[in-house]
């Protein structure tokens, strides 16, 4: 089991947009809750898709974190 790091963004209208930092998946719910969820399935979709025409996942590279200034 591998762990992606997601960016989540709240939109202006209240919903919320997911995006992996590490593949091109990308998803959106009403809810932060819901986008995990979307985002979650994606991510399992778009690895399944890999391993079906025998495609390897690029490494994971990305860190999150935050800075105070």
């Amino acid at each position: 089991m591998t762990t992606y790091s997601v960016i989540y963004e709240a939109a202006a209208d209240g919903g919320w947009s997911a995006r992996s930092a590490d593949l091109p998946v990308y998803a959106v719910g009403d809810t932060r809750e819901e986008a995990e969820r979307e985002i979650r399935d994606a991510i399992a979709l778009y690895l399944d898709e890999l391993a079906r025409t025998g495609s390897s996942p690029p490494a994971t590279r990305s860190v999150v974190g935050t800075v105070t200034v």
